[in-house]
């Protein structure tokens, strides 16, 4: 009776695992937000709606495959270098989030930017590298690690503040504004 009981267990819990969810369609609904979509492969993956806090859209597009040099690498144009550079827009709301020692980060990965444990959700923010008095507005993004713990910021945004690219810069660090 036991094993009969424990068999009926298992294939209970087997068919909750692996039984199908029912097709889902992705159809837009009248603000414009798209629910999940399955696709051909039978995953179900989700869809970005309009309105949606995305700190980290990139505006440059993706580097070349066969880019070998930082400015190839760095696709950035000249307005948005530009727009990095800028003043932030209320300094006097800013707040410091203290310093960091970064490296590089991934260099195809377009647009300015600071992976960093200082911060808990992504957001706007600023770097400012003392040692060339320069610095860039960057979307700072969360990554795991004690606030102590370095950083990775964008190629655009090092060669933008002008942080050698082979060592590792101490930025301060700054939110809002």
């Amino acid at each position: 009776m036991r094993a009969v009981f424990l068999s009926a267990a298992i294939l209970a819990i087997a068919g909750c695992t692996q039984g199908p969810l029912g097709k889902i369609v992705g159809k837009p609904s009248d603000d414009g937000a798209v629910s999940a979509a399955q696709p051909a492969d039978g995953q179900i993956r989700p869809q970005a709606r309009p309105g949606d806090l995305d700190t980290t859209t990139r505006v440059a597009p993706p580097p070349p495959r066969d880019a070998r040099t930082a400015e190839e690498f760095d696709t950035t144009t000249a307005a948005e270098r530009q727009e990095a550079a800028a003043a932030p827009a209320e300094p006097a709301g800013e707040r410091s989030l203290g310093t960091t020692v970064a490296s590089l980060g991934d260099v195809a990965k377009p647009g300015f930017w600071l992976e960093t444990p200082l911060v808990k959700q992504p957001g706007k923010g600023r770097v400012f590298y003392p040692a060339s008095g320069k610095s860039a507005q960057v979307d700072l993004i969360p990554i795991d690690g004690p606030a102590t713990g370095g950083s990775r910021i964008s190629l655009a945004a090092m060669r933008l503040i002008e942080a050698p690219l082979t060592e590792l810069p101490t930025l301060q660090v700054f939110t809002g504004g």
